[in-house]
Parts: C-alpha cells; structure tokens; sequence
C-alpha cells in the first residue's frame, strides 16, 4: 500500500521492480512513480521531482524497510555511471536480468521462459574508454540528469592512474583547457597505452597544441577538430591483441585511433567477443555496424569469408587496416548500413551479425534483413529496450529467439549488453 505521510512534500511508497534507465517502479494512487536511490521490495519515503500526466518521478530520501541488499555507496550515487551503486554487485545483475526479461514481455510481446543469466564484472578499473566533460577549468561525469560535473575518479570505474593522468594534462594545458568541450581517456585491456582525445570546440585552432610535452601515465595526446584528428605527442593509436582478449598464442590484433568506438569494460570484452564467436557458425558472414572489426576480424581469422560494414570515418579507417590481416578474406565497405541491405547480396550469408548504436535497427534495416533470409542473426545490443523492439519485428517475420544473454559492461549502472541470437 502507498500512502501520502504528514510531510505533504514526501510520499510513502513501496518499490516493486526495476526499469530501464535505473529506476524503481512504485505506485501511488494507482499512478506509476519511478524513483531513484531504491531496491525493489523496499519501503521508502521520496520526494516527487517531477511529473508527467500519469507518471512521476521521485528521489528516494529516507528507507523505512531496507533491503538486505542496500549497501553504502562508495561517492556520489548521482555522479553518472553510479546510478546503482547501493545495491549489492549480486542483485544489480540480477535487476538487469529482470530489466531484459520486462522488456521482451512488454516490448517485444515474447515472454521469457527462464531467468536471463547476466555476465557479472569486477566493479573498479572496468572502463577502456570514457569521456571527462570540461567544464569551467574542471573535468568530470555529469550528474545524473544535470550538466553539473562530478568526481569521474571517486565512482571507480576508471583503471588504476588513468584519471590522475589526464589531470595532469588538464594541467599541462594551462588556457589551453578553455578549448576542450571533453577529453575522451582510451586504454588498451593490457592497460600498457592510454591516449588522452581532446574534442575542441570549434572556433579553436588545433595548432595551439603542437608541441605538447608528453604528460606521465598517457602514451599519447591528440585533438579533435571539425576538420580531423592531430597527434600532439606520443602514438595515438591503441592496440589489442588476441593473446590478451582471448588468451589465444596469436598475432591477431586490433589498432584503434583515440576517436574510434571500442567495447568499454576490459575485463568482459574477451567474453563478448568469445559468445559471438561461438554463435556465429558458417562460412560465409556479413557483420553490420562493424567498427573498428572486433567481431569481423575474429571470424575471417579463423577461416571464415565475409563482408563488414562501417559508417563512421575514423572506426572504417581502423576496419580496414585491421582487415588486412585476413588475407583477403574480410572485404569492407564505408558507408551507411541501410546502402547494404537494400539488395539482396550475391551469395546469401549464413550468419548476420549486428552491434547497433543505441538506437537499433532502423526500419529500412530490419526489412532488409528479413528480405535476406538468413538462416541466422546475432544481435549484440547496448540497449536492452531497442533490442526488445527489433526482436518483436524478427519475431512476427519469421525468426526464433534461440539464445539471449546478459554482459555487466557497465557495472553500477542500469546499461546492460546483451547477446540475442535469432534463427530462421
């Protein structure tokens, strides 16, 4: 039961389950309020901080009937990427579980049969990639829903010297500062190089950065500008290699520049990378939304032919560099997916693989992939709710969802990754 208490500017609710994005869904008065800072099965008095027609949307501020799971947060909950940093390591992935589950019951209209296992993560020094908002001479993430900074360092999620090293170039830079909107911190899993991304406001000449001295515990600097990428010192490309993510005796690696996108926890990219493989059986593969080539990369190595898509500049330069190792076996194309599957390919492939943005599939993909036929997809999602939305169209064409599973990319947070595998 929810209840208004003698407070008219608290509410009393009780928590029932997760949803995506990191609340806690309660009611009151039959209304859906989503409340942050809770646990499901938790009674807790919150103040209503906004609200849209039927829905609200709260902040838990004291815990009547604690969870067993409730534990202190190390730093600021608000501070982005802590969101569930009171709960458990346990029970987060046991929420994002719930999360995919609601979502393919709701979205999907696919109700689940079983649990959806989720992958856990060490919770500290995770992240190969992150990007530091600058701000008024400072850096840091944003608080959850605000354009406020807080300490990116003290939510733990960056590898051990990597947020002292970017300070001290944030040092370095003196004035110079003023001209970075972000620096994005890149590492290798072997955690041996870091490159510190400067993306330059517009009106800023990147050549007031030639020369820069190298700054301890970074392998390199560059900048982002609307005209390109500059290395101001060191190397700015990272590299990975197949002996590190897959414990393989190997030459296979994978070059990045600062700029290209690349999975971001160290300690599970091998796993993900280990789940597609295994899925994605054939000979013959297309791999959509390819990146840099994690995936493409990994399949022509070990025999198989295929053709990997990029759109974006700097991830399509690191794929075909990073194709040259397949002896021509991984053709690539630049360009946008949409351009690919609006025709029927010349040899049908046997496996699909697909790693969207946020957003998904958009509706000129999903037709086209239907029209191909084939005999399987695998989808990797960052987004557990696009994913459900694709899976529900794959469904009503024709597809089975014949294996779905969960990776903590992000642990402290309500993102999960997800692994779906569809068959025709």
């Amino acid at each position: 039961m929810t209840r208004q208490t003698p407070d008219s500017s608290l509410v009393e609710l009780v928590i029932e389950r997760p949803v995506p994005g990191g609340h806690m869904l309660a009611r009151l008065d039959g209304r859906i309020v989503f409340v942050s800072g809770a646990i499901p099965g938790e009674r807790v008095r919150a103040v209503v901080t906004r609200r849209r027609g039927q829905v609200s949307w709260a902040d838990t501020r004291e815990v009547i009937e604690a969870s067993p799971d409730r534990r202190e947060p190390s730093g600021d909950a608000r501070c982005g990427g802590a969101v569930y940093s009171h709960i458990a390591y346990g029970r987060q992935c046991a929420l994002k579980g719930e999360v995919i589950r609601d979502a393919f019951r709701r979205i999907a209209k696919h109700p689940l049969e079983r649990d959806v296992a989720v992958l856990p993560s060490p919770e500290e020094g995770y992240r190969l990639r992150a990007r530091l908002h600058a701000q008024d001479g400072q850096m840091g993430f944003h608080l959850e829903g605000s354009h406020a900074l807080c300490d990116a360092d003290a939510t733990g999620q960056l590898g051990p010297g990597a947020f002292e090293a970017v300070d001290r170039l944030r040092k370095t830079l003196g004035v110079n500062f003023g001209a970075c909107t972000a620096i994005v911190v890149s590492e290798n899993v072997a955690a041996s190089q870091r490159v510190a991304l400067c993306e330059l406001k517009p009106d800023w000449d990147p050549g007031l950065f030639a020369g820069l001295p190298m700054v301890e515990g970074l392998t390199g600097v560059a900048v982002l500008a609307p005209r390109g990428m500059f290395t101001c010192t060191g190397q700015d490309q990272i590299v990975d290699e197949a002996r590190v993510l897959l414990g393989l005796e190997s030459d296979l690696r994978w070059t990045r520049q600062a700029a290209s996108f690349f999975q971001g926890n160290r300690f599970l990219v091998g796993d993900l990378l280990r789940l597609v493989l295994a899925a994605a059986e054939g000979d013959h593969f297309v791999d959509l939304y390819s990146g840099i080539g994690l995936f493409a990369v990994a399949l022509a190595d070990r025999g198989a032919r295929g053709l990997a898509v990029e759109g974006e500049a700097a991830s399509g330069q690191d794929l075909s560099d990073n194709a040259g190792q397949c002896d021509g076996r991984l053709s690539v194309q630049h360009g946008p997916v949409e351009a690919v599957v609006a025709s029927l390919p010349a040899q049908p492939p046997d496996v699909v693989v697909v790693d969207p943005p946020r957003t998904g599939l958009s509706p000129e993909v999903l037709e086209g992939l239907l029209l191909w036929k084939a005999p399987r997809l695998v989808y990797v999602s960052c987004d557990v709710a696009t994913l459900a939305r694709d899976a529900g169209r794959l469904l009503a064409g024709g597809y089975t969802l014949s294996g779905l599973e969960g990776l903590d990319m992000f642990p402290r947070t309500a993102h999960v990754e997800c692994v779906a595998v569809f068959d025709a």
